[in-house]
């Protein structure tokens, strides 16, 4: 083993070198099916009032794209745009509980998002929230803190 492929780390199973550590990381195509499900997990849970999950979503979602930022530079201008623009406008919303700036503010993301799509040259790509919410999670608040 040369001096750039020295061991870094011993799992139960193999050792492992700092390059195989980088080839595994996560691009964008798989950190995005994390991103989509999650953004659609927070319109469902600031449409039922469930402020706190629509809260927890947004901070995944923006932690998930901050991994884009390391594996993936080139699109850092792009992914801080929109954790600076459309993210801060729907955690300001959550924060204020407002449902109509949410929305509108969670819309700009999904028109933000598509646009960012086609500049990369992947036009094929194009969210939609869906029309249903997901299924495995309460979405609704306990509390008196209705939209």
């Amino acid at each position: 083993m040369t001096e750039e492929q020295q061991i870094v780390s011993h799992t139960p199973h193999t050792a492992i070198t700092l390059d195989q550590l980088g080839e595994i990381q996560p691009g964008l195509a798989r950190l995005m099916a994390e991103v989509s499900e999650r953004y659609w997990i927070l319109y469902y849970a600031a449409e039922g009032g469930n402020w706190k999950l629509a809260a927890l979503q947004s901070s995944e979602v923006q932690k998930a794209l901050g991994i884009g930022v390391i594996t993936r530079p080139k699109y850092t201008a792009y992914i801080e745009a929109f954790i600076k623009g459309p993210m801060m406008a729907i955690n300001k919303a959550i924060e204020g509980r407002d449902w109509t700036a949410f929305k509108l503010a969670y819309e700009t993301g999904i028109t933000t998002a598509n646009a960012y799509h086609q500049a990369w040259e992947h036009e094929e790509i194009v969210w939609q929230l869906p029309d249903e919410p997901p299924k495995h999670l309460k979405l609704t608040s306990s509390e008196e803190s209705s939209r």
